[in-house]
């Protein structure tokens, strides 16, 4: 181990790149051609616990959104695509309910025939489906690259999703019939139809949970992609679900106590200077910051589900994980 000459921190011999504050020595001439994608220092992985010994489930919840976070910090850039994402996706919605004022639709809908109404529901699905499954492919693809040793990029991202446009495409033509068809049965059937589609829908989202990995590094069409899916979530289904689930936890609980602290401040100041300006300025701050929480929690969803597909796919556990690895990626 040695000392980083800026912040003394201590790092591998071998990392020519602190990972805590950056700094990067002077580079070795490298001994052969560099690759495509050149490599930043690797994420270092958290000590092994002893054979046997597993942490509880919220300090292993908490060790693996800390090494997730450690790989979003060699890579800020992978926020871009749940960014990306949340806008088109809000873009879509808004195109979809103007066309529906600017036709006058929703003044009188029984003048609406069924078959209109099922089309532009399947039409939202679809358009819908296909923002949230390009750029989840995109941030896939990038996390694949920095696994394997690279320094990806978002211009990576998109090349890599562009270029399984066809599979992404099938997929979300399936997923759209799908999703269309439970909603058909949810309005016919109302409050059984409900708990049914609830109990369908939770198989669905479990069944579907490998699709992005497997359409990104398989290529596969959309019913062998469903299968590959099932059959990788059913190699590590357990501590799999739980590893992605505490993700979700750990980044809610800082969401919660950041609104809390900025919401007390925010009243405080506000009532301190007598100002709704104030106050309005707080608000504005707790939208950003859930914003900022919802975005690192997507990508941090996604660079877990990336190394899970890994261990599923190929039984290698990415070195980042490697200290976790004995309850992060335990087949049940």
């Amino acid at each position: 181990m040695k000392r980083c000459l800026k912040c003394k921190s201590l790092m591998p011999d071998d990392a020519p790149k602190c990972i805590k504050c950056g700094f990067e020595a002077v580079k070795q001439p490298a001994p052969a051609p560099a690759p495509a994608h050149a490599a930043r220092p690797a994420v270092a992985p958290l000590p092994s616990f002893a054979p046997g010994e597993r942490p509880g489930r919220i300090r292993g919840s908490w060790l693996l959104a800390k090494q997730s976070w450690r790989v979003l910090m060699l890579d800020k850039e992978l926020l871009v695509f749940p960014l990306l994402s949340g806008v088109a996706c809000l873009l879509v919605l808004a195109s979809f309910v103007a066309g529906v004022f600017a036709t006058g639709n929703f003044q009188d809908q029984k003048t609406q025939s069924d078959a209109v109404l099922w089309v532009l529901g399947f039409a939202y699905y679809f358009v819908n489906y296909f923002v949230i499954v390009y750029f989840n492919s995109a941030l896939v693809a990038c996390a694949m690259i920095r696994f394997q040793g690279g320094d990806p990029t978002v211009a990576d991202g998109m090349r890599a999703a562009t270029a399984r446009l066809p599979q992404i495409l099938a997929w979300v033509l399936l997923a759209a019939t799908v999703g269309i068809v439970l909603r058909a049965i949810q309005e016919r059937f109302e409050l059984i139809g409900r708990l049914v589609i609830g109990l369908i829908g939770a198989a669905w989202t479990i069944a579907t949970y490998f699709i992005a990995p497997v359409l990104v590094v398989e290529k596969l069409g959309p019913f062998d992609a469903l299968k590959r899916s099932v059959t990788l979530m059913q190699q590590t289904w357990g501590e799999s679900l739980v590893s992605h689930v505490g993700i979700g936890a750990v980044t809610t609980l800082i969401g919660f106590l950041g609104v809390l602290l900025i919401g007390i401040v925010s009243v405080a100041l506000a009532v301190a200077a007598s100002s709704i300006g104030v106050f309005i300025a707080g608000v504005v701050a707790i939208v950003a910051f859930l914003v900022l929480v919802a975005l690192i929690s997507s990508a941090l969803s996604t660079i877990v589900l990336s190394a899970l597909y890994l261990y599923a796919a190929e039984q290698k556990v990415p070195q980042a994980f490697e200290g976790v690895a004995q309850f992060a990626f335990a087949p049940k």
